[in-house]
């Protein structure tokens, strides 16, 4: 008698992936969370918004770097990936997380690997405050090749309409632009990367770094308002690198003038751009160079963000239209 396991789905395996990771889903629940695992649909009230709050939303991946996962370990870090990328991804317009739904498709479910990829996303969910209200885990051999696993989420949150960024009628030519460090190259460029790890050694510590999950800028960024400062942008340096993420948060008159002396690149991106041969333009396209998070703000305010530790990496500048809107100048060190 033919079962649908014998098609390569295991309706057992996911029923014991969701008893494995319960306990860290139920961990991030807030007040505000109405159901449980398990419901057909996640149930969150919005009582405590406020009446002109703004829901902001956000899908995103983690891309080929469940690969170096699948390869080296480190499930829980791409959980963690997943949820933090997104958290910066709606930070950029002055939301702060309320909950988070996964997926996780793969050719055979190991229901201990999608219990650890749910364990980090729950404590990256908990770090920000965010319930993890639900997700689906689906097996779909055929589809995907035997060990493969793809994982993506979407983030809900909110801001007031009066706090939304960026604040586009207040940015202008002279805005400093401050840049928050990187952990990693957070969840881009993993493609280019794993070709080039195939054609080299990789020295030691540099499959840990290439590991180490996307840094959540949330804390950061409420350091610096606590400290005084009101962004007037920012910008996630997520694919596209500084050329094509910049341009998305400011007016068309504005530019970025970017001096790549000015922090200090981590050596593991030294090591990929020298592998590649890359130009630097092909290099801050492709990875963060280091910056995860670029803020504009006014120069009377930078004395704040520098006491945090934070580089001054540029300034705003006029560009007439039709100009590059992100120079790079100067020589990274």
């Amino acid at each position: 008698m033919t079962e649908y396991a014998d098609a390569g789905v295991n309706i057992d395996e996911g029923n014991r992936a969701v008893k494995l990771m319960s306990e860290a889903v139920a961990s991030t629940n807030t007040e505000a969370v109405l159901s449980d695992l398990g419901a057909f649909g996640g149930l969150f009230s919005t009582a405590g918004l406020g009446s002109d709050a703004v829901l902001v939303a956000s899908t995103d991946g983690v891309g080929t770097k469940v690969e170096l996962a699948a390869r080296h370990g480190g499930w829980q870090g791409v959980g963690a990936d997943l949820v933090n990328h997104c958290v910066d991804d709606i930070l950029v317009q002055g939301a702060r997380p309320l909950f988070f739904l996964d997926y996780i498709a793969t050719a055979k479910l190991v229901p201990e690997i999608v219990a650890e990829i749910v364990t980090g996303m729950a404590g990256a969910c908990r770090a920000v405050g965010c319930a993890l209200l639900g997700g689906e885990t689906a097996e779909m051999p055929g589809v995907y090749t035997e060990g493969s696993v793809d994982i993506a989420g979407t983030i809900v949150g909110s801001v007031s309409q009066a706090g939304l960024w960026p604040r586009t009628e207040a940015l202008a030519a002279g805005d400093v632009l401050i840049g928050l460090a990187s952990d990693s190259p957070h969840t881009n460029g993993y493609s280019l990367i794993r070709m080039l790890l195939e054609r080299n050694d990789p020295p030691d510590g540099m499959l840990e770094w290439l590991l180490t999950p996307h840094r959540s800028y949330l804390a950061d960024v409420d350091a610096l308002r606590a400290g005084g400062v009101e962004p007037k942008a920012l910008a996630h340096i997520t694919g596209g690198g500084f050329l094509e993420n910049i341009p998305r948060v400011f007016p068309s008159h504005l530019g970025a003038l970017i001096d790549l002396g000015s922090w200090d690149v981590p050596s593991e991106f030294r090591t990929l751009v020298q592998w590649g041969d890359l130009a630097d333009s092909e290099a801050f396209r492709t990875w963060n160079m280091g910056i995860g998070m670029v803020v504009a703000m006014s120069a009377e305010q930078v004395d704040v963000a520098t006491s945090l530790g934070h580089h001054v990496i540029g300034e705003l500048v006029s560009v007439p239209a039709g100009a590059e809107r992100v120079e790079l100048r100067g020589e990274w060190r």
